[in-house]
């Protein structure tokens, strides 16, 4: 699915909603972009359904704060769906300081017949009026319209980096550098501080949060990760301010590998906890880990995206490429992790057999029904015809961002400005 080149339709969340059967994206020109699945036709049983557009609309607009001189940026942080409860979709949209949460519903008939109105929708006079119509109903072309339900705002000083729908359905948290916030859906102009990392003086600040979650099933219990690479797991019940953790997850640094961008490097992007909610998956600059909410001291499991890249880090560096936020996804079993690296690859590691993979998303590659070939990145020597330098992968080209079908093998893959849509192999 192409867009243009501009930078407002760079590509800034994925998410698919609880059934799969919707996909949306934000974009940083404020849009949301809502994709459905097709169903499958009779006559093409073998053809799994493919996703189309269903609705896109404007959800935020660039501000200004006067208060402070700054220039609030449109651009979508992150979407989150709510469960579907009805025949309305409801999802959550944040920018840098507003979250919205948005009603998505189809129309396909339109009342007629009105009393007090003519055809065109004006008032009649109503001394003309001598009989009485029941209105009806009648079909139309349909309409999908998306209308804002609520708007939460005025509640961050810092930049919302995470929403996360708590399981109870009633509350959400947004988080931003400093502070994680608790809101309830029905109230917009409250609400709880949870977290609140701010020190007296800002000169004594030396971490920020970077990701927060809530846990699945335990409506009480969240994590939010830092840039000191550590993740803490809250519990509500314990306190009304959660600044004391209840776990706090570290993995001791090695000193061998203790190099000026140590600290730059351990930031954490990414936090999410597994369906099962058993474990956390964490992403940094080079790997990704898999923690055991019971043991805190060491992640049990710990994968290499892209480890060539440690002798690039001075370049990177420079090109503020060190900074990128890559996000992490489990697939619906939690038997697979999928997340992004440079070049337009992604990463796929397989817990079970720990076999791993290389795949590219770019038009080159991806016509449709096309099979995709693993890639491999040569570091040094001699290299294979099918495998690429370290020194040609083309930083500009990154997959920050993706999400996967949480009961299929479909996965959504964010490069730069196209979407890109994968799936298991039909025979």
């Amino acid at each position: 699915m192409e867009t243009g080149t501009t930078e407002a339709d760079i590509i800034s969340t994925v998410e698919f909603n609880h059934t799969g059967e919707l996909l949306a994206t934000g974009d940083k020109g404020g849009r949301v972009v809502i994709f459905q699945r097709e169903q499958e036709s009779k006559n093409q049983v073998h053809r799994r359904g493919e996703y189309n557009v269903y609705s896109t609309f404007q959800s935020h607009e660039p501000e200004f704060d006067y208060l402070k001189s700054l220039e609030i940026e449109e651009k979508i942080n992150k979407i989150r769906w709510l469960p579907q409860q009805n025949a309305a979709y409801f999802l959550l949209s944040t920018n840098d300081k507003t979250v919205k949460l948005w009603k998505v519903s189809e129309r396909d008939k339109r009342p007629e017949g009105y009393n007090l109105k003519d055809e065109e929708g004006r008032l009649r006079d109503p001394a003309t009026i001598t009989t009485l119509r029941v209105p009806v109903l009648r079909p139309m072309d349909l309409m999908v319209e998306a209308t804002p339900r609520r708007v939460f705002a005025n509640a961050h000083t810092y930049h919302i980096n995470s929403i996360s729908v708590n399981s109870d359905y009633e509350t959400y948290m947004s988080a931003d550098d400093l502070r994680i916030n608790l809101w309830n859906f029905e109230i917009t102009n409250q609400s709880f501080n949870i977290v609140d990392i701010k020190p007296a003086n800002m000169e004594e600040l030396t971490e920020v949060i970077t990701a927060a979650e809530f846990h699945p099933h335990h409506c009480n219990t969240f994590v939010y990760s830092s840039s000191k690479g550590t993740i803490r797991l809250c519990d509500m019940r314990a306190s009304a301010l959660c600044d004391r953790h209840t776990k706090f997850f570290e993995e001791p640094e090695d000193p061998s590998n203790r190099s000026f961008f140590s600290e730059i490097i351990s930031s954490i992007s990414d936090v999410k906890f597994s369906h099962s909610g058993r474990y956390i998956m964490t992403r940094d600059y080079l790997t990704v880990k898999v923690w055991d909410l019971n043991m805190e001291n060491r992640p049990i499991e710990t994968y290499q995206v892209h480890d060539y890249l440690r002798s690039k880090l001075c370049s990177l560096y420079e090109n503020d490429c060190i900074f990128d936020k890559f996000e992490c996804v489990w697939n619906g079993s939690d038997s697979v992790i999928m997340t992004g690296s440079y070049n337009n690859f992604f990463r796929m590691f397989d817990r079970n057999t720990k076999r791993d993979v290389t795949l590219e998303a770019s038009r080159e590659n991806s016509k449709p029904r096309a099979i995709l070939k693993p890639r491999k990145v040569c570091v040094g020597g001699k290299r294979r015809k099918d495998e690429i330098s370290v020194d040609s992968l083309d930083f500009s080209k990154k997959i920050l961002h993706t999400a996967w079908h949480p009961s299929e093998n479909i996965i959504a893959v964010a490069a730069t400005n196209n979407l890109y849509i994968f799936q298991d192999k039909v025979n």
